[in-house]
This record gives structure tokens, sequence and C-alpha cells, in this order.
């Protein structure tokens, strides 16, 4: 590991577990159990196949480590550009100095130890192929279409590790869903969501899903609207004095609208503890970047006095630095933090219209990104760790169980539809216009499927305290 410093490399080969040792202790997304002995489970008739790989590292930087085993590929769900992946060694070389040659990024990598970065390898497995389960759905009609964040979900998991999961709150876009399972909430309501059966957590009534008492703000589907949104909550910390930051991301084409505007207006001007990680995917539903945005997405938040973290959006350790480094700042009461990340969705806006998709970009753009596979790299990179394929195995059958027992869980309750009376938001869409208002004179407790904001003690001082991490926030006066 000659690009990085020798204590690192001597700490990190410290922390390998001998061959043959059970796998070290990965901590678990909160409400996901994933049992250690958990064997892999694939749908009947899926074809899997796995990728031809290196067996040294080629590269100087790199040990000349046995990668392997390859992350199971899906010929007729995966992109076309994934079903033959092999990590290219300049690419693997690109993803360890990217934070490698920044200390301050470094620092906090190292900061994860093996533990920490098995974590991530995780939830990077969980939510691929929770949107693998979905594509599946589609094709076999138990669902219309799904909104799918294939290539994408380093953005999703790197921010969302970077934060105290106990304190901060997070309002994730659809195509964000892996934040869902990573803030606490059951895998299972991924699947509910789409279903609109009555235990999913909006009841049946929209599958844009969310639980204010796990810290997840329900996604808006009018895109931009949640910057207003967090920087209000993040105003709500400020003013408490609650060491607590809210975070939420914004697509290329969503910092074009007002509602994105006037939230980064608004948290600038408050100087409010909110991160705001915007999604370049390159693309703003059909429309293109180069025809939508004339200027650099990375000279935005100059322009509000907001400072700005640029990453590899399809580098989940480098996410997580810039996103951890933006939440120290909050923290100090320095104001709020734009995160830029740079990726690229491998797929439509939708399933209905991946071709589209394929017509929007050449066929390059998409072999280009399509060697930037964010699971494959991470796993890459353990490997080049020494971390051994034993290990990669089990936690990937750790997560293929999780995912399909979730989906089982969630066509088991298809018997279950919401009862028709039962349409309205319990606090919110109920009662007269100002129903909302009493509502907030009562104790606080009801707190089921479709609670409301004012009767789920989430967004509370004393709901999820914080835990020990970071420091009190400082009145900017």
């Amino acid at each position: 590991m000659s690009g990085l410093p020798a204590p690192w490399a001597t700490r990190r080969k410290a922390e390998l577990p001998a061959e043959g040792k059970p796998l070290a202790e990965v901590p678990p997304s909160v409400g996901v159990p994933l049992p250690a002995n958990a064997l892999r489970r694939w749908s009947p008739g899926e074809a899997e196949v796995s990728s031809p790989r290196r067996t040294a590292g080629p590269c100087a930087l790199l040990n000349p480590l046995p990668l392997g085993p390859p992350l199971k590929r899906y010929p007729s769900l995966d992109p076309p550009e994934y079903v033959t992946w092999t990590p290219a060694p300049d690419l693997v070389r690109e993803y360890r100095l990217r934070v490698a040659d920044d200390p301050a990024r470094r620092a906090r990598v190292e900061g994860l130890g093996q533990a920490g970065l098995l974590g991530l390898y995780r939830d990077l497995l969980l939510t691929r192929l929770q949107d693998i389960e979905l594509k599946r759905w589609v094709r076999h009609g138990k669902i219309s279409k799904a909104w799918l964040g294939t290539g994408e979900e380093a953005v999703t998991v790197g921010a969302v590790a970077a934060l105290d999961r106990s304190a901060d709150v997070v309002s994730p876009m659809i195509r964000n869903a892996g934040a869902c399972h990573m803030m606490g909430m059951p895998l299972e309501h991924g699947f509910t969501g789409y279903l609109a059966t009555a235990d999913s957590p909006s009841g049946g009534r929209d599958l844009h899903v969310g639980d204010l008492r796990r810290g997840v703000v329900q996604p808006i589907s009018h895109m931009g609207t949640s910057v207003a949104v967090v920087a209000g909550v993040a105003f709500a910390f400020r003013s408490r004095g609650e060491a607590r930051v809210a975070l939420t991301w914004a697509g290329d084409g969503a910092t074009r609208t007002a509602a994105c505007h006037e939230g980064l207006v608004f948290a600038a001007h408050l100087r409010v503890p909110a991160i705001f990680v915007v999604q370049n995917n390159q693309v703003a539903l059909g429309t293109r970047t180069d025809r939508h945005l004339p200027g650099k997405l990375e000279a935005m938040p100059a322009a509000y006095g907001i400072a700005a973290w640029t990453c590899d959006g399809n580098n989940v350790l480098d996410v997580y630095a810039a996103t951890a480094l933006a939440r120290e700042r909050c923290l100090a009461g320095r104001g709020p933090a734009v995160v830029v990340a740079e990726t690229f969705r491998m797929g439509g806006h939708a399933t209905h219209d991946e071709r589209e998709a394929r017509q929007t970009f050449s066929e390059e753009r998409f072999r280009e990104w399509g060697r930037r596979d964010p699971v494959g790299l991470l796993e890459a990179y353990l490997a080049d760790e020494g971390v051994s394929a034993r290990t990669l195995e089990e936690v990937e059958a750790e997560a293929g169980r999780a995912v399909s027992e979730a989906a089982e869980r969630a066509l088991a309750s298809l018997d279950r539809p919401p009862e028709p009376e039962r349409a309205l938001y319990a606090g919110v869409s109920e009662g007269g216009v100002l129903h909302w208002m009493a509502r907030r004179q009562e104790a606080p407790g009801a707190n089921g499927p479709g609670a409301g904001v004012s009767d789920s003690p989430a967004l509370g001082a004393s709901a999820r305290p914080a835990g020990g991490v970071g420091s009190p926030i400082a009145d900017p006066g």
C-alpha cells in the first residue's frame, strides 16, 4: 500500500481476520439483522454470472493480493455494462488516491476501520439488491414501474454513513431509498410502499415513504422542495441548540427550481446545520445537463455563500469523507454545507423509459460510467486491502438473504389492503385546515402509519438524543 502512510497500512494489515476465522463483526444497519451463517437465496431460474477478475494488482499502488470472488451479476436485470464487469486498474488506483491524497478525507476513512468498510459494502449491496428485486417485480407484473438508483448507490450510502443516525434527519429522494434502511426503517418498507399495503409506512397512500420516528422525512415528488423542508428542520435544531444536522439530496435538475433556490437562501442567511447533497447524475428526467445547465454545479454554492465539497459520486469512501467534513462544519455552528457528487444513472428515470435513457446518451457514455460500478469498485478496494474472498462472500450472502426475506414479507402483506376511510393523513389532511394546529396541543403518541409531523417525536429535542457525535451548535449571532 505504497499510496498510504505506513501506520495505516500496518494497522489495516493487523486488523485483517485470519483465513478461516468467522466474519468480523459488521455494524448492522438499524432494523436489518443479518445472521452471520445466512446462505444466499436466488429466485428460481434467475441466471447468475461471475465477471472475470484479475488475480493480482497490476498497478503500483496496489498490493499484489488476489481478488475474488466477484459480485454476482444478473444478465436480465443488471445494466449490460455490469454483467461482465471487471475492475480496471486505472480506476482502482484513482479510487484509492481520491481519498489518500487528501489528508482530511483520508483521516475520516481511516477512522472507519475494517468493520466500518464492510458496513459500507453491506449497505451498498442491500441498496443494489433491493433495486434488482424491484426490477424483477416489474418484469413479473407485480408492480407497474419502479424508480431505481442503479449506479448512484454510493451517493446515498456514503452520505448517510457519515451521519449520527440516532439523532440526525434525512429527506431522501425516491432514488435514495437506501437511506431508509440505513436510518432504521425495516427493509420490507422499500417494497410495501410500492405494493400500497396497509402496513406500508404511508398506510398504502403513497409510494414515497418515510418514518419521522426514525428521522426519515417522506420524499416529495416535486423535486427541489426537500431543500426548503430540510432547511426548516435544521433551523429548528439551531433554534433549540441541538447538535444535530438535517440532510437531503437534490438532483442536477432540482437545483434549477425555485424551491431549491429559496431553501438555499434561507439556510445560508440563518446559518442552519443542513447538508445539501447535489446528486449530479447528468440528466433531469430526460434532459441532459448540457441542455439545462449552462454553468458548473460546483460553482453554485459560492453564489449563496455556502461552503462546498466536491466528490466522486461513485466512490463511497469519497462521499463519506466529504459528508463527514460537511457535518463537522455544521455542528461547529458555521452554517450549511453543499456536497456536489458527480455520478450517473445506469437506467431510465424509471423502469418504463430505459430505452429513452439509452437514446439520450451515447453508448460510449454508458460504457465509461459502467466501468465505475460503485459496488464493484469498493469490492476491489476491499480485496486489495486484504479482506478475504470468504468475508466478501459472507457479507454478500447476508445482504442477499435480507433482501429476499424482506421481499417475501412484503408480498405476504398483499392480503392486507388499506381501508378506504383511512385515505387521509392523520393530523395533516383530515379535519379542517387548522386541524394540525389543534393536534399540536395534544400529547404525542399516535405514531401509526401516516402519522403527521406534529404528533411524531422524531424532530423533537428529546425523542432521538444525539449519540455524543459533534459539539453543540454555536449561535452565530
